[in-house]
């Protein structure tokens, strides 16, 4: 039985001929980086936004809104919708007191508790 021949794809003689010397990336100069102002300029109409700090007379962004993490031992969550200017006005007597949202919470609830206690009472 003889050995059938392949057939050929057509690209064999490339490859005879392939020299991966070709292949090598291109020497470049040592001092081949653009200068800083073109890298802002290119960065700037890219979109991207530079992480140096604002100077000064810039516009400054919004100050956070303050954190209230305190440990206090509260540790059970209560979730409840309100309109927002209920939580406005607990945020403000919190604040005004130096007190946290759950300490306001707390105060409320005694006062409550007094003024239902009273109208039993009357």
């Amino acid at each position: 039985m003889e050995a059938k021949e392949r057939a050929s794809l057509g690209f064999g003689d490339e490859l005879d001929n392939l020299d991966p010397a070709e292949f090598a990336k291109p020497k470049r100069p040592a001092n081949d980086k653009p200068k800083p102002e073109e890298a802002r300029r290119a960065a700037e109409a890219a979109g991207f936004r530079s992480r140096e700090p604002v100077k000064a007379g810039a516009a400054l962004p919004k100050a956070p809104v303050q954190q209230r993490r305190r440990r206090t031992g509260r540790n059970v969550q209560f979730n409840v919708k309100l309109k927002q200017e209920t939580i406005d006005g607990l945020t403000a007597i919190a604040d005004a007191n130096e007190w946290g949202l759950g300490e306001t919470l707390e105060k409320a609830l005694v006062l409550l508790e007094r003024v239902a206690s009273h109208k039993k009472d009357i």
